[in-house]
């Protein structure tokens, strides 16, 4: 080799200069155009520098880094640089010194990582190969070296050249490869080709192999080919074995095997010319290869999906990018070509169906398909299937299409001319594709619209015969749906125009078969195939990342992306966002609104999947403190309202979900119904309305949807209508509303059970409340055809399906206004006139025919005896009416017109709003406007024939064949308690019908009972409330305490609204009411004391409910209070014993019950506002009777007394009518005491209107008769007993009473010598006279006998006698316990022995409540008590002068009562005869009754004759508390005096009490 020198100072000076040097000329070398001299000097340069390494001139490491750089000038270099090595190998070779051979191994094995291997096996030595390490050994490699050139050159092939000739076998690939376009068959060529083999000895075999490979090549030749292999070999398993050898050799790493090979086997097979398992055996992969190779698809889909959801580290992602490289890596090394893919592929080319499915059932499902060739085939099959039904059935109007042609190879799958052909393979075909019809959308869109037109067909015909042909089609269509329209759809990329398109097909199927397919897409698809699972996890990792970034502000942006991904796969996504919704309500407003750009099908699977949400047996309904229903629910529910308001989906499943829950017991769900009403219908269910809003609801519906509501909720007209549809056309209206209203009484029993009370209560009143709406809904959007067509008859709505009284009738009231009003137009148009009188008659005509069948249908719903009182008239009118019928809210009507003309002034002052748009609005709100104002004249008019038609009929509203007190008793039952609570609206409606019957003049109504049974005793009412029953029962109270405030305010309102009306007569004649006797009416003096006495019960009531602890007492009589608060309290010692226990309930509740306590701070903040409007007793009525004459002395009773009328008509008439009443207590099966507490009748004695014929002296003994008591009262409680001055007490308390036996002694003799008539009336006197002993000892003042003279004496001048409103009041809730009334009863004589009162007329005295309240709450006011120790005090001094004059008078008083004796006697008896024969009749008839007005005096008798011992417990009792010494002393000895009373008293002998009290005085 010549060599070029390189310079010394190149190598001295190498890394300094030389190596930089070398590089350059190397790069100039290199540059060289004459490439025979630049290669050799570029090999001189390079031998030059690695012979420098050699001698060791050179570091190794420094030359080594300049030969890489070097290799990178030119692809040749390496070659370049092997021949240097080859070279310097054999230099070295030759040389002695070994280190210059070791320099130049080190060399070579240096440079190895940059020249190949390969070049220096060709080109160095073998010993130096083994020495670098290429090679194992030496000789192994030398031999190995000379046997591939023996065989490449020198060993010769087996060619049988003794009997073949290669011209046969060129002239045969001729003759095979000619033009067969001529008249050349199969048949000339297979001559030819015979002739051939003869001549030149050519193998049969071979021959078949050149054939097979010519046919090859020439694939399009099917015809030719096939017949002349047909004609040519007819052994099926030699062509097989052919066929085997030729798939063989391409099953080699990196082989492909051709298309032709699969056309000329798919061919062969297809014409039977060999059999599919002889060729199958010699196609690769095994099965068992392609099933795990399946299962390890799955596995990494699976795998992918996890990774998805899982939180990943950063350091773990990287770790996880470098494992899938190496994957992907590891990936491009191709495994040898499936040949059974290849094979099917081809089979479905030529449309064999029958080979290509036997093939596709040896894969696992969708295996085959999942390849994107055998999918396309397939679909192209199917194309061509489809063509001509589509052609006929599914292709759009005026569209052309694609016109495809049918295969005409013989045995390809027929074209379906027909749905039922279909069924033959096109089917199957589809499902053998499943989910990867997603390749072709042409194809997807063309079987959706096969579907549409089935079912249309499906719906039209009617036939039987083909019923269940059509049946069958309708499961196979269902079935396609399920196993390839939603997969494929869901590998589609957000294609809308699909999914509006499978809508068209799922919008015909009922909701029922919808569901179960969407149910099966989100639960069961996602898990059969790889690519689903692998789908599923993209779409929920990118679910999560748009829900992390949706707001309210980027809601359209997000929408989009929301709707994009919901285009594919809905319902992972909605699950998902739904989850989201579930934990944070604040995203359903943004979310909803996000929704816009779904398409029809994902509204529908996004009402499934709220439905599936809620439907979810894993998620718990009620928080964990089990008192609330849980917020996921509630937020579920808002969505459904705000979403099926907003978007057109179908609202069929969600009711029916609804209506299922209901039958099931469960009424949780009702939460979703009452969102929904609210907001598509705009009617909003809420007891916090405030009294504007409650004025308008009483309007007509402009006025309700103006004013009525919180939020005002516009263009609801269209949404209402759908809701409306789907009740009706799914019949679900009536059946839900009969649901919720047997549902509503059954939550305690059924759904109660271990429940809180707390969510009792509120799942009740959501049942309730949702039923108001809902029934509110149907009534306002419903035609009266469609109504009347739904709701039955009252009867059968509670005989029948058991519907409670009030609910029947809420449904039933909407039908017959309807009926009323069209039957009122009826006969309008029939006679037409047009004055006002024509028009009210015609009304109350068409009232009379719509509501007789009513009346008579009422009957059946309560027992025969409720008539005896009530008319059915009167019962249905009440519940049929409406506060629409009753007034009209004019300021309601003024205020929402006043409101549209602040609107168009404003709009017209706004500068910034269009011309047009101003235009717009101004037309809105006048348009509003005018509508308002027409509807208020139309119910103005609508309410003046209610009101004609109520006083035509008030006459026969109320029979009162029983008591006055009857009569209330079932109104208040049957009527005003189970309407009052049933709405807001109600509750006032019932307040303000008490006021029209009392304003209308109603006969045998007495107003003033009703409302003393309302008032009285409400204590167990509030406590059998929910919380919104409270609300509404608060209400109702506040209406009804506004009336009676407008009256108590103003002397002259009173007397305009109550004087001679008979709801304020205190007396009844036995011929009638005449009404022009004042004596016969309550004063307003006297009603003024009433209204004390009903202020004074509420206190009572409110505190004992206050002081029970007990949850739903204290909530319910807050809420009440909260209500009423407007006019109650008004006076202020009781709105301080009010403020002072609310206030304790708060100190007590603070950390208890934050409810309570936010409950009793509120209404205690605005007790506080109300106190500057309270006033003291004295200002509410006059604590002192202001006429002292009109009233006798014997209304002054002891507090637990209930009485004392003046004449034995009264007696026997008030004694045998509260016998009735307390028999009726005991058969409602409470014991009842009937005292002053309880108590609600207005009694008023016969005296009132004689008062005046009372003598003076009358007057002045009876004064001086309550001084002397008083002070002798006061005397015992100051003097303790040891005292001489007791002592002397009690002498002569026996004296007294010896000489009581004595005259009684006496009256029994003469009562053996007198008749017994006369007996009994004597036996009555001497119980009189004994009573007054009695009330002597105690201090208490008696009647004067003149001035009992003088009474009988103006009673027997009387024309006819008086009954006295009599009968304590009974509420059809239960009273207080009997142990509780005696506390209250003897707290009362305790409270009025302390100071005498003002008398009344009213029989209940109303003296007693303002007293016994004073007393009653003396633990609050100190003040109270140290006056009375000062009075005491006073009164001490005075005690020894007054003793002795008492004594002297009560010696008078007792032989004045016996000279009078004779005299009674026989007034008594005179009169008893008379009213025996006046009552006779009455008596006789009412005797039978159950509860009867009056009995015979003889009755009266023997009822005392009964209770001769209760008497004197009842004095024992009224003396004991006398001897106590001052307020704090009192009211401990008071505690223990109840205890004691607790114990020993029962309800029986309570009653005793009360009878023998009131027989006292007879």
């Amino acid at each position: 080799m010549a060599t070029l020198i390189l310079p010394c100072e190149w190598i001295k000076n190498w890394e300094k200069s030389g190596k930089l040097e070398f590089v350059h000329l190397c790069k100039e070398l290199t540059e060289k155009t004459d490439h025979g001299s630049e290669i050799r000097d570029i090999q001189t340069a390079l031998y030059e520098l690695c012979w420098q390494v050699v001698q060791g001139n050179l570091k190794l490491d420094l030359v080594v880094s300049v030969l890489g750089d070097m290799m990178e000038l030119r692809d040749y270099m390496p070659s370049i640089l092997a021949d240097v090595f080859s070279t310097l190998d054999l230099e070295t070779a030759a040389l002695e010194e070994k280190i210059k051979r070791d320099h130049y191994t080190q060399l070579v094995g240096a440079c190895l990582f940059f020249v190949p291997d390969a070049i220096l096996k060709e080109r160095l030595d073998p010993e130096t190969l083994e020495s670098l390490g290429l090679i194992k050994q030496a000789h192994q490699f030398n031999q190995k070296i000379v046997k591939i050139k023996t065989k490449l050159f020198y060993k010769q092939q087996k060619f049988n050249l003794l009997r073949e000739e290669n011209e046969g076998y060129a002239k045969l690939i001729t003759e095979l490869g000619q033009d067969l376009s001529g008249n050349i068959t199969s048949h000339l060529v297979l001559e030819s080709i015979k002739s051939l083999i003869g001549c030149f000895n050519l193998d049969p075999n071979r021959v078949l192999d050149i054939i097979l490979e010519v046919y090859e090549s020439r694939s399009d030749q099917d015809e030719f080919f096939l017949s002349l292999i047909k004609s040519y070999m007819c052994e099926p398993l030699t062509l097989c074995h052919i066929l085997g050898f030729k798939f063989k050799f391409y099953q080699e790493p990196n082989e492909e095997t051709p298309k032709s090979l699969y056309h000329i086997a798919a061919a062969l097979l297809h014409h039977h010319l060999i059999e599919l398992e002889d060729l199958y055996v010699h196609l690769m992969p095994v099965d068992a290869t392609i099933i795990e190779e399946h299962k390890k698809d799955i596995s990494e889909a699976k795998q992918i999906a996890r990774k998805l959801v899982m939180v990943v580290l950063p350091s773990e992602k990287s770790e996880d990018k470098d494992k899938e490289k190496e994957k992907e890596e590891e990936k491009n090394d191709k495994p040898p070509d499936n040949q059974k893919l290849g094979l099917l592929e081809a089979l479905l080319r030529i449309g064999d169906w029958h080979h290509a499915q036997r093939i596709m059932d040896q894969m696992p499902s969708f295996y085959a398909s999942s390849h994107k060739a055998i999918a396309l085939a397939l679909c192209q099959l199917v194309h061509r299937t489809v063509e001509p039904l589509y052609r006929r059935v599914g292709l759009p109007k005026g569209a052309r299409g694609c016109v495809i042609h049918p295969l005409r190879i013989k045995g390809a799958p027929r074209p379906a001319e027909s749905f039922e052909d279909l069924r033959r393979d096109t089917f199957s075909m589809i499902c053998y594709l499943g989910p990867h019809l997603s390749h072709d959308a042409i194809l997807f869109a063309k079987i959706v619209r096969l579907g549409k037109g089935f079912m249309k067909e499906y719906q039209s015909d009617s036939r039987s015969d083909v019923k269940e042909k059509m049946e069958t089609l309708l499961s196979c269509f269902l079935s396609i749906a399920d196993q390839v329209l939603l997969p494929s759809l869901s590998l589609m990329e957000c294609n809308a125009c699909m999914s509006e398109e499978l809508w068209g097909l799922f919008k015909l199927f009922p909701y029922q078969h919808r569901y179960r397919l969407y149910g099966q897409w989100k639960n069961e698809t996602y898990t059969s195939h790889p690519l689903l699972v692998k789908v599923k996890a993209q779409t929920v990792e990118r679910a999560k990342y748009i829900m992390k970034r949706l707001t309210k502000e980027n809601v359209k942006q997000s929408g989009r992306q929301i709707g994009k991904l919901s285009h594919s796969n809905p319902t992972i996504l909605f699950d998902y966002m739904l989850s989201q919704i579930q934990w944070y309500d604040n995203l359903i407003v943004p979310v909803v609104d996000s929704l816009k750009y779904l398409t029809s099908l994902n509204y529908d699977v996004l009402a499934y999947c709220i439905i599936e949400a809620l439907a979810n047996p894993e998620k718990e309904k009620m928080k964990h403190d089990d008192t609330t229903i849980s917020s996921w629910l509630q937020s579920l529910a808002s969505l459904c309202g705000a979403v099926f308001r907003k978007y057109p989906i179908e609202l069929a499943g969600l009711l029916q979900y609804v209506t299922n829950q209901l039958k099931a017991g469960k009424s949780f769900d009702l939460l979703i119904l009452k969102e929904v009403v609210q907001k598509m219908a705009g009617i909003e269910i809420t007891d916090e309305m405030t009294s504007e809003q409650l004025e308008a609801m009483t309007g007509g519906e402009q006025l309700k949807a103006e004013g009525g509501y919180f939020g005002q909720i516009r263009n609801t007209k269209k949404s209402s209508q759908r809701l409306k549809d789907v009740l009706l056309d799914h019949e679900l209206a009536l059946p839900l509303c009969l649901l919720m209203a047997q549902q509503r009484n059954g939550v305690v029993f059924l759904e109660g059970g271990e429940k809180h009370l707390k969510l009792v209560g509120h799942l009740y009143d959501q049942c309730h409340d949702t039923l108001v709406q809902f029934g509110g809904f149907l009534a306002s959007n419903l035609s009266t055809e469609d109504y009347i067509k739904r709701v039955p008859s009252i009867d059968i709505l509670c005989n029948q399906f058991h519907t409670p009284h009030d609910a029947a009738f809420f449904l039933s009231r909407p039908m017959y206004a309807h009926q009323i009003l069209s039957r009122y137009d009826e006969l309008k148009k029939a006679e037409k006139g047009n004055r006002q009188q024509q028009k009210a008659h015609k009304y109350v005509a068409a009232c009379e025919q719509v509501m007789t069948p009513v009346h008579e249908a009422v009957v059946s719903l309560h027992p025969a005896r409720v008539w005896d009182d009530l008319r059915p008239q009167f019962y249905a009118t009440f519940w049929s009416l409406t506060m629409y019928d009753l007034a009209v809210p004019h300021s309601a009507y003024e205020r929402e017109v006043n409101k549209l003309k602040v609107q168009i002034r404003a709009i017209e002052e706004n500068p910034e709003i269009p011309m047009n748009k101003k235009k717009k609005e101004k037309e809105r709100c006048t348009a509003l406007q005018e509508k308002l104002q027409e509807e208020e004249k139309k119910q103005l008019e609508h309410v003046q024939r209610v009101l004609h038609r109520l006083k035509l009929e008030k006459d026969n509203w109320l029979l009162a064949k029983s008591t006055k007190n009857e009569t209330i008793t079932k109104f208040l039952q049957l009527c005003l308690f189970p309407r009052c609570i049933f709405s807001s609206i109600d509750a006032v409606y019932c307040a303000r019908f008490v006021e029209l019957v009392h304003q209308q003049k109603t006969p045998n109504f007495c107003t003033l009972l009703c409302y003393d049974r309302v008032f009285s005793a409400i204590i167990y009412t509030v406590a059998s409330c929910t919380e919104n029953e409270s609300h509404r029962y608060g209400r109702f109270l506040c209406c009804m305490l506004e009336t009676v405030t407008r009256w108590h305010s103003d002397r002259a309102t009173y007397e305009k609204e109550c004087v001679n009306y008979p709801g304020f007569l205190t007396i009844f004649r036995a011929t009638g009411f005449d009404g022009g006797n004042k004596a016969d009416q309550l004063d307003y003096e006297n009603f003024r004391h009433v209204v004390h006495k009903w202020h004074y019960m509420l206190t009572k009531a409110s505190v004992h409910c206050l002081e029970t602890g007990d949850y739903t007492h204290i909530r319910n009589i807050l809420i009440v209070l909260t209500k009423i608060l407007p006019c109650y309290p008004k006076v202020l010692n009781l709105g301080q014993a009010l403020e002072c226990r609310v206030h304790k309930i708060c100190l007590e509740e603070k950390d208890k019950r934050p409810d309570l306590y936010a409950l009793a701070m509120g209404y205690s903040g605005r007790l506080k506002g109300q106190k500057v409007h309270m006033v003291p007793e004295n200002e509410f009525h006059h604590k002192e009777q202001p006429a002292r004459s009109s009233t006798p002395a014997n209304q002054q009773n002891g507090p637990g007394s209930t009485g004392k009328p003046a004449t034995s008509t009264s007696k026997t008439e008030e004694g045998t009518s509260e016998d009735g009443d307390r028999g009726k207590d005991k058969s409602q099966g409470t014991t009842k005491p009937v005292n002053k507490a309880n108590s609600a009748a207005v009694k008023v004695t016969t005296s009132n209107g004689n008062g005046a014929l009372n003598s003076t002296k009358a007057v002045k003994e009876r004064d001086d008769k309550e001084k002397s008591g008083k002070e002798k009262k006061e005397k015992k409680e100051k003097t303790p007993g040891s005292t001489p001055e007791t002592k002397a007490e009690n002498r002569r308390e026996k004296q007294r009473d010896e000489r009581a036996g004595k005259e009684e002694r006496v009256a029994r003799e003469g009562k053996e010598k007198t008749p017994k008539a006369d007996r009994e009336k004597l036996k009555a006197e001497e119980k009189a006279s004994k009573d007054d002993k009695a009330k002597a000892g105690n201090g208490e003042p008696m009647e004067p006998p003149r001035e009992r003279d003088a009474i009988k004496e103006s009673k027997s001048k009387e024309k006819g006698d008086r009954i006295a409103v009599a009968g304590s009041l009974k509420s059809p809730v239960p009273r207080l316990e009997s142990a509780e009334s005696e506390r209250d009863h003897k707290r009362r004589k305790l409270d009025s022995h302390a100071s005498p009162s003002h008398s009344s007329s009213v029989k209940d005295n109303s003296n007693e409540p303002k007293e016994s309240t004073s007393k009653h709450h003396a633990n609050y006011n100190s003040v109270t008590r140290s006056k009375s120790r000062e009075r005491e005090m006073e009164k001490k001094d005075s005690d020894n002068t007054q003793g002795r004059s008492k004594e002297k008078k009560e010696e008078k008083d007792r032989k004045e009562r016996k000279r009078d004796h004779a005299l009674n006697e026989l007034e008594t008896s005179l009169e008893s005869k008379r009213r025996k024969d006046e009552n006779g009749m009455n008596s006789s008839k009412n005797s039978k009754s159950a509860s009867p007005s009056c009995d015979s005096p003889l009755s009266v008798e023997k009822e005392k004759i009964k209770r001769p011992k209760s008497s004197s417990k009842e004095k024992a009792e009224s003396v004991k508390p006398e001897r106590t010494s001052s307020g704090g002393k009192k009211e401990s000895r008071h505690d223990k005096s109840e205890k004691k009373e607790k114990r020993d008293s029962s309800g029986g002998k309570e009653e005793k009490k009360h009878h023998k009290s009131s027989d006292k005085h007879r």
